[in-house]
């Protein structure tokens, strides 16, 4: 009796201690929440109200407006003008080309031309949140150094001409002149306006210099500096060096198509028309049986919904029904060239992916995947997989890298996520997710999949996307995965199973050599740890 008195004290002073760390662990590990919604961006409002109660103090001191830079300014304001109508005679257009200027606006009917605005001018608006970040405002850096310039948020279109803001000199000394000097690289300088007291060389090149006896005089000037990008690139950027004695500053000036929004038409009804705004997309390869069974489900709940199928069957068999497409592939193209594929034909603004081998059911509701798309900043969220054991999985990683050496850098995969989202409290923003999700379909087809992948590979999407994708995750939205218990017996293959299994499930180390041989050449990796 005494020994086992003394065993259960053992026990006690054991277990006692780990429970209590245990307990401590668990109330320890909490999860975050942050805010996705597309609300009000209150960084941009903040230094928006800064800049407009500046100091205006030179606003009494007159000006004359060149009106031939005020026109170059006018085209900022985006005008559609076209030549004036010619003497029309044969070949007219070849030999003397005109300008034609057409309001879009014309082509609606008076009864659909207001809906139209509303729609667009919403979708405007969301595009406008996804795509603005803070490194887009516009910062004043108010004079310490005593040169006064803005740090970020100038931009330009190629080729045009814009006013340079917030350009300042604060008092240096007592008396003057004062002395200042802006050299770009990859446009020209000019003045909108011209203010007495000041002196002004080098308009129309890239150095421009003001000089005066009248502080504030200079700085009036400065207010009507202009820049006109004169090296022409889609996508570049300028550094501008601002100058005033010992005291130099520079600051960057965006040269930029701004990014170009593609709408999609979600429907004449307020709620969310799933058939509108998604498309399923899917790939096989031998598996009908499993591909049948899939349709099916989906038309259980979704009968009008489009389904691209990609099929790289050596003898494919045709797959018909109402709102099906079917395409075929050379044989054994692969599995991410599927996806290319599949995803090209989608004409909606979402795309659903899932396996041939997946089955819908009461829990797979798209509905919620398009409501979190369009409340928030997510570029694709992805469900859950239901396997027949009742095992459902998100599969979500965390993916980060480290800057390396000249070797390359190194890739880290996590399992796990990085914070809850508000407003949706079994969704989670991650770096890669199962493949059930849905994305914005330009979004998707911008990152692509890259088709040397041709039997596996998953996370490389997500790896070539990081940076650019923002992943979600809810594990609430579920679908099922067909059982494979059967066709992992020997005696319970197909035919058709056999030949599937031979080319889906290639050996480990041809698997790995493939997925990793592309990490090394091209996404410039070292070396790669995962849990």
């Amino acid at each position: 009796m005494r020994a086992v008195k003394k065993k259960a004290v053992a026990v006690l002073l054991v277990g006692l201690p780990l429970t209590a760390m245990l307990i401590h662990y668990w109330n320890s590990y909490t999860i975050t929440t942050i805010d996705v919604l597309q609300g009000p961006d209150s960084l941009k409002v903040l230094l928006e109200d800064r800049i407009q109660n500046m100091d205006h103090k030179n606003d009494h001191i007159p000006y004359r407006v060149k009106e031939s830079l005020s026109k170059s300014l006018a085209n900022n304001g985006c005008v559609c003008e076209g030549d004036k109508p010619g003497i029309h005679f044969p070949f007219a257009q070849l030999l003397f080309p005109q300008v034609s200027a057409t309001q879009l606006h014309a082509s609606f009917q008076d009864s659909d031309l207001q809906k139209a605005k509303q729609y667009r001018n919403k979708e405007y608006h969301s595009f406008r949140k996804r795509t603005y970040t803070a490194a887009d405002s516009l910062i004043i850096a108010e004079a310490n150094s005593p040169l006064q310039y803005p740090t970020q948020g100038v931009e330009v279109r190629p080729t045009r001409t814009i006013l340079i803001p917030g350009l300042s000199l604060n008092q240096i000394s007592k008396k003057g002149p004062y002395l200042v000097d802006l050299i770009a690289t990859m446009g020209t300088f000019n003045t909108a306006a011209l203010v007495d007291e000041v002196q002004v060389k080098g308009e129309g090149e890239m150095q421009i210099s003001f000089v005066s006896r009248s502080l504030a005089s200079l700085n009036r000037q400065l207010e009507f500096v202009t820049y006109t990008n004169t090296r022409f690139h889609p996508n570049t950027a300028d550094i501008v060096q601002f100058k005033a004695g010992v005291f130099q500053a520079s600051f960057t000036v965006k040269i930029r198509h701004p990014p170009m929004p593609k709408f999609y038409n979600p429907g004449p009804k307020n709620e969310y028309n799933v058939s509108a705004l998604v498309t399923i997309a899917t790939k096989t390869f031998l598996r009908y049986d499993k591909l049948q069974d899939l349709i099916d489900s989906i038309r259980q709940f979704y009968p009008t919904i489009t389904i691209v199928i990609a099929d790289d069957t050596e003898d494919p068999k045709p797959v018909t029904g109402p709102y099906i497409e079917h395409y075929i592939m050379p044989f054994g193209k692969g599995w991410f060239a599927g996806r290319n594929l599949a995803v090209s034909q989608v004409a909606t603004k979402y795309v659903l992916w899932v396996d041939d081998d997946f089955i819908f059911t009461s829990s797979t509701k798209l509905e919620k995947m398009v409501d979190i798309l369009e409340r928030t900043t997510l570029d694709l969220v992805g469900g859950a997989v239901r396997e027949v054991t009742g095992y459902t999985a998100t599969y979500r990683h965390i993916i980060s890298t480290d800057a390396g050496d000249e070797e390359g850098d190194c890739l880290h995969i996590r399992t796990g996520f990085h914070h809850v989202i508000e407003g949706f409290p079994n969704c989670v923003v991650a770096d890669a997710v199962i493949n059930f999700f849905m994305a914005r379909k330009e979004k998707i087809g911008q990152v692509g999949f890259d088709p040397r992948l041709a039997r596996v590979g998953h996370l490389a999407f997500f790896i070539d996307g990081l940076g650019s994708l923002h992943v979600g995750s809810c594990d609430d939205i579920i679908i099922s995965h067909a059982s494979k218990i059967k066709a992992m017996l020997p005696w319970g293959q197909s035919e058709n199973d056999k030949a599937y299994s031979k080319f889906r499930y290639a050996s480990t180390e041809e698997t790995s050599v493939n997925e990793y041989d592309l990490y090394y050449l091209k996404n410039h990796f070292k070396c790669v740890t995962s849990d």
